[in-house]
């Protein structure tokens, strides 16, 4: 492919990928992989240089565009050698004309800035991501896999943490084939450990999907007594069996739901759990660096059904827990909708529920819970929130 040609091609996968996000259809990635699929000519250069186009073009706009051409129109007016392969030339994009901007430039849609928490650096959500790594207890501690990844920095705090520069192909190694390491941003490993697991305990990971945090249960629980890993959706509660075998944690239980009647699943296991789980379903504003284009997806009607699901899994959720026991309650999101506000709604409506500071050098406390963030905590951006069941 031609320079000229891998911008074309990029418009083409924006196309698709703007699509998408208004249908709710598959993911950038995914739209990535299946362009490259049926165009096998293309080399591991031009896939390069072509996703790299398409995610410069991302991460510039925070509204979503109408088209693949307006978005990377907008990029090349920032960038002289990009605008220069509009040249109409054969596989290349027609010129740009002289009162054609593109896509405007920015970070949050405008109707969502006011709903994040006042604390969230709202400029810092796009930065590039680390690999984070999480030695699995279960087989290896983080002193024995640190070798066999040179490039691996410790993460403070977090004992079984290890960072990895951007775009390390972990999977690739034999540590992970082992089942040595998993990949989880040292946010998510902060709210596996607020959960306080012990071997032994009764431990429910209510909205598990694919079972990252369940893995770091599993781990912490040293594969003694029952955990419970529950969603759903069964395309992602299946990809957790395979992920469980490789760490050895296969006395991890999976069930799944039948979504607005879970209860029925759950009857048996009411007032048992030491501890509950719940990640619950969000709009993953805390994950833009990772996903972009979820900027492109949300809209306030979503983000109004997002909040009213999680109130009605915490709802559900609470009678689960054991008298003394211990609800978290986590979601990959930077709304106080979501957060601190949903947290809060929670306590107004239950007696008998007290919130529990969480001791940790990492986040910042925000109403009831915690708040993490990429720029003041180099981890994608989470609020969670601890809660003890006292009557």
């Amino acid at each position: 492919m031609t320079p000229a040609a891998r911008v074309q091609a990029a418009i083409e996968l924006l196309d698709a990928i703007i699509a998408s996000a208004r249908d709710g259809g598959p993911a950038a990635d995914t739209l990535i992989a299946r362009y490259f699929k049926e165009r096998r000519y293309a080399g591991s250069r031009d896939r390069r240089a072509v996703r790299d186009h398409v995610y410069d073009a991302v991460r510039r706009v925070a509204e979503r565009p109408d088209n693949g051409r307006a978005a990377m129109v907008g990029l090349a007016r920032e960038r002289p050698e990009l605008a220069a392969l509009f040249d109409g030339s054969a596989h290349a994009p027609a010129p740009i004309s002289s009162d054609e901007q593109g896509a405007e430039a920015g970070v949050v849609p405008g109707w969502l800035k006011p709903l994040f928490a006042p604390p969230v650096e709202q400029e810092k959500l796009l930065g590039r991501a680390p690999v984070d790594l999480r030695a699995n207890r279960l087989k290896a501690t983080a002193a024995e896999v640190a070798p066999l990844f040179p490039d691996a920095e410790p993460v403070e705090g977090l004992p079984d943490a290890l960072r990895l520069p951007e775009g390390w192909p972990v999977e690739q190694s034999e540590a992970w084939k082992q089942g040595l390491v998993e990949v989880q941003d040292a946010g998510s490993q902060l709210i596996s450990a607020v959960c306080g697991v012990a071997p032994g305990m009764t431990v429910i990971d209510l909205c598990a999907g694919a079972g990252g945090k369940t893995l770091a249960l599993a781990a912490a629980m040293q594969g003694q007594g029952r955990l419970i890993a529950a969603d759903t959706i069964r395309s992602r509660l299946a990809r957790l069996n395979p992920r469980a075998e490789r760490a050895g944690a296969t006395f991890i239980e999976t069930l799944l739901l039948d979504q607005g009647h879970e209860e029925r699943a759950m009857e048996s296991l009411g007032g048992r759990a030491d501890v509950v789980l719940v990640d619950a379903p969000c709009s993953g504003t805390g994950t833009w660096r990772r996903n972009p284009e979820a900027r492109w997806r949300l809209t306030p009607a979503r983000l109004d059904r997002l909040v009213g699901e999680q109130a009605r899994i915490l709802d559900f959720a609470a009678p689960l827990v054991a008298p003394g026991g211990v609800l978290v309650y986590a979601t990959c999101a930077l709304t106080d909708r979501e957060g601190a506000g949903q947290v809060q709604a929670f306590l107004d409506r239950h007696d008998g529920w007290v919130a529990e500071d969480v001791a940790m050098g990492a986040g910042r406390a925000h109403g009831q819970g915690r708040l993490l963030t990429p720029g003041h905590d180099a981890t994608d951006g989470f609020y969670f929130a601890r809660l003890r069941a006292v009557a």
